[in-house]
C-alpha cells in the first residue's frame, strides 16, 4: 500500500479528546474553555463535542441572576471552539503523517494555529440552556476561502436542538 492510498483512510478515521487533550489544542483556558470533551472527530472535516453546563460557570452571576441562562453567545463560542479542535486534529495528522514518513519539520505548538472566528450567519436560538444541560455540539467544516473557513455548526439538549447556524473562521492567526 502506497502513502497517496493510506491519506484517505486516515482522513475517515474518527478520533476522541478529553479535556485535557484539548487544553493542548487550543489556547484557551478557564473560565473562558467552553468544551469538555470532543469524539467522531474526523479532523479537518467533522466532529462532536460536549458542554457540561453548571451553574458554577461565571457568566450565571450576572445574565439574568434570577433566571439561570447560558448566554446565546457562549453557545457559539462553544461551537467554535469545537470548530477549532476539528481544524487542529487536521494539523496535528499531518504532522504525525509527516513525522512517519521522516519528511518532520519540528512539531511546534498546534494550539498557535487557532484562528478566530470571523462571522456568525443564520444563527437561530431556539431552546434555553440552563445549569445542568449537557449540550451536545456538531460541526461541519465547508469549503475554504482563502484563508477563512465556512462551518455549519449546531448544539442541542438531548433531542432538542439549542442553536444551529453558520460560522466562519480564519484558517491562521495574526498578532
Amino acid at each position: 500500500m502506497t502513502i497517496a492510498s493510506e491519506a484517505p483512510a486516515r482522513a475517515r478515521q474518527k478520533h476522541s479528546y478529553s479535556s485535557d487533550d484539548i487544553k493542548r489544542m487550543l489556547p484557551h483556558r478557564w473560565p473562558m474553555l467552553m468544551i469538555d470533551r470532543a469524539y467522531d472527530v474526523v479532523p479537518g472535516v467533522s466532529g462532536r463535542g460536549v458542554k457540561s453546563v453548571s451553574v458554577n460557570e461565571p457568566f450565571f452571576a450576572g445574565h439574568y441572576p434570577d433566571h439561570s441562562i447560558m448566554p446565546g453567545v457562549m453557545i457559539v463560542e462553544a461551537m467554535a471552539q469545537l470548530v477549532a479542535v476539528v481544524y487542529v486534529a487536521e494539523i496535528i495528522e499531518a504532522a504525525a503523517a509527516a513525522e512517519a514518513t521522516g519528511a518532520s519539520q519540528g512539531g511546534g505548538d498546534p494550539s498557535a494555529s487557532v484562528g478566530y472566528l470571523g462571522s456568525i450567519s443564520s444563527m437561530k436560538f431556539s431552546r434555553l440552556v440552563v445549569p445542568g444541560d449537557q449540550l451536545t455540539l456538531d460541526a461541519k467544516l465547508g469549503q475554504r476561502l482563502g484563508g477563512l473557513r465556512q462551518v455549519s455548526v449546531r448544539a442541542s439538549v438531548g433531542s432538542e436542538l439549542a442553536a444551529a447556524g453558520s460560522l466562519i473562521v480564519t484558517t491562521g492567526r495574526k498578532a
